[in-house]
């Protein structure tokens, strides 16, 4: 059995491979039962009252990614890579209330009055528009943070875009009204390593309040 200390390595040595990579083999495929499991780690981030706001359009196939390519501005990888997932946030989560609270309640895990006080307090929120939109994106970035780590985790790289058409991938691929685009996450085999990049010094981005 792994220790701690060891569990720990592995997590920063993920997190210290993760680099955005934008240059990849095409020839490389990846099976729909691989991103469903990397998919699947992903859905397992924190979100707002456990709402998952989320959902995944899975780009999977050389002919719908090119049909993705003018819409993400022509960029070579969306091609190259073997799968693109476009990660989109749920702006009626709030929608999601008893599917997330009844099988709890069902179960023995929340009473039904307790399900009732979480379900005001995401009606009361969810009257505010500008609150939905906030959640979509903050909740459903955890997600994808989570799921770059997921796949490198299992060997594959990933690039975060958000340098594409939101509107035009709305109609290309018939994105119901309820969901907003985030980002794209293209994910394949490396051929290139990742452009130099620096991170800011701890100081430039943190204030520490101590009393």
């Amino acid at each position: 059995m792994a220790t701690s200390m060891e569990t720990a390595k592995d997590f920063f040595t993920v997190v210290d491979e993760r680099q955005s990579i934008r240059k990849y083999d095409p020839t490389v495929t990846i099976s729909k039962e691989e991103l469903s499991d990397i998919i699947k780690t992903a859905c397992k981030a924190p979100s707002a009252w456990n709402l998952q706001h989320w959902h995944f359009v899975v780009i999977h196939g050389k002919e719908a990614q090119q049909r993705l390519l003018p819409i993400a501005y022509n960029q070579q990888q969306i091609v190259d890579s073997s799968a693109v997932i476009a990660v989109l946030g749920d702006l009626e989560a709030n929608e999601n209330t008893d599917a997330v609270y009844d099988p709890l309640v069902n179960e023995g895990h929340m009473t039904k009055e307790v399900k009732e006080i979480l379900a005001g307090q995401i009606k009361s929120a969810y009257e505010n528009k500008q609150y939905a939109r906030d959640a979509a994106f903050s909740n459903a970035s955890l997600a994808a943070m989570q799921l770059m780590l997921a796949a490198t985790a299992k060997g594959w790289a990933t690039c975060a875009i958000g340098g594409f058409n939101a509107e035009q991938f709305m109609s290309e691929f018939n994105i119901s009204k309820r969901y907003v685009p985030v980002m794209l996450i293209t994910v394949g085999k490396s051929i290139a390593p990742a452009h130099r990049s620096t991170r800011l010094p701890l100081e430039t981005i943190t204030t520490w309040i101590e009393k």
